[in-house]
């Protein structure tokens, strides 16, 4: 029986999105591949979330806050117990960090930011972006254990008629961290992350200063999106690190991105050219960012945003 097993993440007690995704392709894969789907977690009270998606059984530790050491030894503990033919992670932050950590332990292949993944004669195969998501990799995943982790709204979050997953306690290593967690800072308050919002709305320097991205924060709001930004206004220091979409930022891929003021950089593009559907929003005809937009505006963003966001206020009051 080769099974899946799936690193889920929680915030505010409940699995993350990109989590839920990642449950439910492992669930098609496991249904290819003849096996089942397992999850680990560090709080037994997602085991009802997790069946809902698929899994089966919900690997649980606790182990308290995400610490790269302990969370890769106690994950090689439950792929030790489950010896599953695949492992999930969703392509955060956590994701990428813990992902190579728990392969070099198996001496197992990985594929990266996958953003397509079947199980096709007993290997796993992905698809991945390559050259700043100009062109796909296909990939085959070698080893006894293969290693992905999935881009996050690439893969569709749905349910299954499955109830709550059985859980297993995993015991937790004693083991000498050499890093230790000295706090963590909470987002601004009220914003969502861009990283698996599934609309934002992001500025550049045509907004000019960092007091004009109140026009994009009342756009976000208004249509209910996460607020993104290029690079050039992250280090002139108007924005904070957290919302820059690019190469140096978060790649992401929601249902609807809105540029507004950026030129579109080759940076900033391999960040979010995968987006479903793309507005762009700026006074050069000539700009980049219309070469992948699927409907671009010419004109000046302080008349137009403002705009746009009363006729989405509008349409909401309704």
């Amino acid at each position: 029986m080769a099974g899946i097993l799936v690193f889920g993440e929680i915030k505010d007690g409940k699995l993350k999105k990109v989590s839920r995704e990642a449950l439910s392709i492992g669930r098609k894969l496991a249904e290819a591949a003849g096996g089942d789907v397992a999850a680990f977690a560090s709080d037994r009270n997602v085991a009802g979330e997790a069946g809902r998606y698929g899994a089966k059984k919900l690997f649980v530790a606790n182990v308290g806050p995400y610490t790269t050491e302990l969370y890769a030894a106690v994950l090689e503990q439950a792929i030790v117990q489950m010896q599953p033919a695949v492992v999930l992670f969703g392509a955060t932050s956590n994701g990428r960090d813990l992902a190579p950590r728990v392969a070099a332990r198996l001496k197992a292949g990985v594929a990266s930011d996958a953003d397509r993944l079947e199980w096709r004669g007993g290997k796993l195969i992905a698809r991945r972006p390559v050259y700043s998501g100009k062109a796909y990799a296909t990939v085959e995943v070698s080893g006894t254990c293969a290693i992905a982790t999935t881009r996050p709204n690439a893969f569709p979050a749905e349910e299954s008629q499955g109830g709550a997953a059985e859980v297993v306690e995993i015991a937790v290593p004693r083991i000498e961290a050499k890093a230790k967690l000295a706090g963590t800072k909470a987002s601004e308050a009220g914003e969502m992350s861009i990283a698996e919002a599934d609309i934002i709305v992001a500025g550049g320097r045509g907004l000019k200063e960092a007091a004009n991205f109140s026009l994009i924060r009342d756009l976000a709001h208004a249509i209910g999106g996460a607020v993104g930004a290029s690079r050039a206004t992250v280090d002139a220091g108007w924005i904070d690190h957290q919302h820059q979409v690019g190469q140096t930022g978060r790649v992401v891929s929601p249902n609807l991105y809105i540029a507004a003021g950026i030129s579109g950089a080759i940076q900033h593009l391999a960040g979010m050219s995968s987006s479903k559907h793309i507005i762009a929003i700026n006074k050069d005809s000539e700009a980049p960012i219309f070469r992948v937009a699927d409907l671009g505006i010419v004109g000046d963003l302080f008349q137009i945003v403002p705009a746009l966001t009363e006729e989405v206020k509008k349409l909401k009051a309704h």
